[in-house]
C-alpha cells in the first residue's frame, strides 16, 4: 500500500528544457533510461545551472506530459524570469494533487522510485479521485543524511 496525500495547490507554472520520450509508453526501461540520459545531458552542458539561476525556490521538477500526441520530459524550475526561447512554458492547474513523498540516493532513482509509486500503487488505491491527463512532476526538493528527497505530484480530480 502506497503512502499519499490529497492535497490542494495553487496554479503555478513550471519553466523547462525537454525531450522527447520515444520509447513505447509501456517500455518502463527504455523510457527510464531515455530520461536518465536527458538529465546525464542538461547537467553535463550546464542547462540545469541555468535554470537553477532562475528559479524562484530550490525545487527542481522533472516534469511528464503529452504535447501534440509526444510522450515529453523536461527538467524545469519555477520561475519569474522570461523563459528562454528553447524552453517550454508549463501551466500545472489550481485543484487537487496526489502527493507521494520519497527519497533515494539519487535524483534519478527518486524520480523512478516516485513514478512507479504514485502511478502503480496510490493512484489505482486512491478510489474517489482520477487522473485525467495534464502534466504531472516529480519535484526535488532538497538532500538530507545523503538521501534526495522530494515528492511526486499528480494533478487528479474527484469521481
Amino acid at each position: 500500500m502506497a503512502q499519499y496525500t490529497l492535497e490542494e495547490k495553487e496554479s503555478f507554472t513550471v519553466i523547462g528544457l525537454g525531450t522527447e520520450l520515444t520509447s513505447d509508453y509501456t517500455d518502463y526501461a527504455g523510457i527510464n533510461k531515455e530520461k536518465s540520459d536527458f538529465w546525464q545531458a542538461v547537467t553535463q552542458d550546464g542547462r540545469l545551472d541555468y535554470l537553477r539561476g532562475i528559479a524562484i525556490n530550490d525545487y527542481i521538477f522533472a516534469v511528464n506530459e503529452a504535447v501534440n500526441s509526444k510522450m515529453m520530459h523536461y527538467a524545469g524550475v519555477m520561475t519569474e524570469a522570461a523563459a528562454p526561447e528553447e524552453a517550454r512554458v508549463i501551466q500545472f492547474p489550481k485543484g487537487e494533487y496526489l502527493v507521494v513523498k520519497g527519497e533515494a540516493k539519487t535524483a534519478d532513482e527518486l524520480n523512478n522510485n516516485l513514478a512507479g509509486l504514485a502511478f502503480g500503487q496510490a493512484l489505482p488505491e486512491a478510489k474517489n479521485v482520477a487522473y485525467v491527463g495534464g502534466p504531472n512532476a516529480t519535484v526535488e526538493m532538497g538532500q538530507h543524511n545523503g538521501l534526495v528527497f522530494g515528492e511526486m505530484w499528480i494533478p487528479v480530480i474527484r469521481k
